[in-house]
């Protein structure tokens, strides 16, 4: 193992053992289940604000949007955008309600306001849903993240080690122990980009390399590509490699010629390319350097609908998320949740502006990726590319694969915690709904992500993000904006909605992830499911409780005064202590049965 690789396993392990001891700080206060919840709802906006964005964060952000950019320029732009726009939306319109309707859980929420069994289900089970989509790009990045490392051990390893981390630091401290982990991780991802862009930017000075030329990137060196899985490739000006594998169908030994045109490569194959030869690139990206730097300029049919598509996703898939909405009841008002909100705006958009920085660069350094398909690991092979392999680059590249695996730790303990909470609190899995079925919830909520990430392809980071807050979109953000201000929705209506927008985003997804969808129009609706599946929910919902207004709670009134009342006026209470959600249609407010 070469110096390189012990320096970022050093650094993975360095941080893991950090958050570690820093949760176990939290794990000294965590006494009861509101602590392992809500934190007892005491975090101030700031210490909130660095959670937040700490476990929002995730492989998308760190790895995922560089990825994009390097592949496909300024359209890869709408993930950043999206991903931080939608706090806008939570800022607007589900901020302060929510923190004030004093619910646990996003099916908290719903039986506080509609009371009805069914519906406690049906979000339990999208929250589950949600949040296996959310964990599985995790779990994966951190296996990417030590194959690339660490050459020759397997991805698996990673993807283990960061699910027993997670585990242990959910199961002994909960919510108020990673809450300082989050906020510890966010400041080491940022440190983690901020330091090699301006390192990189620094050195690069004069090396003035046109962005804009109307040609294939190069590669800058001598350069060896294992391809992992199949590939299919563009090449717009001949190309002269050797290779030894299956390519374009038939076994190949030697030096190869391809001309313009597509052409396919098989998992399995190595292709050697000497400095200066063009470099081939996925089938739809841009090819030319100069369209690369052109909005739209790929030649994928429907570019503009996927467009729209993503950005309803992220825009209102944001304010789905539960391991997000989750933060907020953890903050002590409606006041607090919305500065909480502006400050993780700022956070956002200061962070997202480094993987577009990198994200351009490897254009230029590690064009390589464009071959093999492993864009996502463009920021961890960036510095030695850049820099060598000496002091310089080795140290720059151990502080990303830290920052790196603080992006896996921070995201996966907060959608545990956001799982393991509508889990513990279900009366058919676990009757007590103590601390004790927190911890056991916590196991089973790691498992089927665990599995998946094992067995399923490997999408691009951010496409596979992106699907989840397709479900999220389609769930959870018709039901809390038409919850919070709308008085006339049902609980039929709101279950209507959430089973046609649910359904039919999580089948899309499950259909892009094991890659069974068709390459048609049917296949690019698949992939981005959310510009129909959204106003579905929203129709969906809007017009079953136009005819089941009958079943309008008497109630109401009072409700919705409590979500938009400021706190100073008293009309707001914490929903702890009471009966467990779902227990019928009548009996006021009622949550949890956690008896604090």
């Amino acid at each position: 193992m070469d110096s390189a690789a012990v320096v970022a396993l050093g650094a993975m392990v360095a941080v893991a053992l950090i958050s570690t001891v820093i949760g176990s700080f939290g794990v000294r206060f965590a006494r009861n289940t509101s602590d392992f919840l809500v934190a007892s709802r005491t975090v101030r906006p700031t210490a909130n604000a660095g959670a937040i964005a700490g476990e929002y964060l995730s492989a998308a952000s760190f790895l995922g949007v560089a990825g994009l950019i390097l592949k496909d320029g300024p359209d890869a732009l709408w993930y950043p955008v999206g991903f931080t726009a939608g706090y806008l939306g939570l800022l607007l319109f589900v901020a302060a309600p929510l923190r004030r309707s004093g619910a646990y859980t996003v099916p908290d929420f719903a039986d506080f306001r509609l009371r009805s069994p069914a519906l406690g289900r049906a979000c339990t089970a999208f929250v589950i849903v949600i949040g296996w989509l959310y964990l599985l790009p995790q779990l994966q990045g951190a296996g990417l993240t030590l194959a690339t490392v660490a050459p020759g051990w397997p991805p698996w390893v990673g993807v283990a080690g960061a699910a027993l981390i997670v585990v242990l630091t959910v199961v002994f401290g909960g919510m108020r122990s990673i809450t300082f982990v989050q906020a510890f991780q966010f400041w080491l991802k940022f440190t983690a980009l901020a330091v090699p862009a301006m390192v990189l930017l620094i050195h690069i000075g004069g090396d003035h390399r046109p962005y804009n030329r109307p040609a294939p990137p190069q590669f800058p060196a001598d350069t060896i590509v294992s391809i992992k899985t199949d590939a299919v490739l563009d090449v717009t000006q001949p190309v002269v490699f050797t290779a030894t594998g299956v390519l374009d169908g038939e076994p190949r030994s030697g030096q190869v010629r391809w001309g313009p045109g597509r052409h396919t490569v098989e998992s399995g194959a190595t292709l050697m390319f000497v400095a200066g030869t063009s470099v081939p690139v996925p089938a739809g990206a841009p090819v030319r350097d100069s369209t690369w730097l052109t909005p739209l300029s790929g030649d994928g049919e429907h570019q503009l609908f996927a467009i729209y598509s993503l950005i309803i996703a992220t825009f209102l898939g944001t304010m789905g998320l539960p391991h997000v909405l989750g933060r907020f009841y953890t903050n002590p008002d409606g006041r607090t949740a919305r500065w909480t909100t502006v400050l993780v705006l700022a956070m956002l958009g200061a962070f997202y502006l480094l993987p577009t920085i990198l994200g351009a660069l490897s254009r230029l350094y590690v064009p390589q990726l464009l071959v093999s398909g492993d864009t996502d690991a463009a920021v961890l092979l960036l510095p030695e590319a850049v820099l060598g392999s000496g002091w310089l680059g080795t140290g720059l590249a151990g502080l990303v694969a830290a920052g790196a695996f603080a992006a896996f730790l921070s995201t996966s303990s907060g959608l545990v915690v956001s799982i393991a909470g509508v889990l513990s609190t279900s009366p058919s899995l676990f009757p007590r709904g103590g601390v004790r079925d927190f911890q056991w919830a916590t196991l089973l909520a790691m498992l089927v992500p665990l599995g998946l990430a094992l067995s399923a392809a490997r999408l691009d980071f951010s496409l596979t993000v992106s699907l989840a807050f397709a479900v999220a979109a389609s769930t959870f953000c018709p039901l809390l904006v038409l919850g919070i201000w709308w008085g006339g929705l049902t609980d039929r209506g709101a279950l209507a909605g959430l089973l046609v927008g649910g359904v039919s985003s999580a089948a899309a997804v499950v259909l892009s992830l094991f890659e069974l969808a068709p390459g048609d129009w049917l296949g690019l609706l698949l992939a981005r499911p959310a510009a129909v599946t959204v106003p579905a929910a929203f129709l969906t919902m809007v017009a079953v409780s136009l005819l089941t207004a009958d079943r309008l709670l008497p109630d109401v009134p009072r409700l919705m005064l409590r979500l938009h009342a400021p706190e100073r006026l008293g009309l707001g209470q914490d929903r702890l202590g009471q009966d467990r959600p779902g227990e019928g249609r009548s009996g006021g407010d009622r949550v949890g049965g956690w008896s604090g």
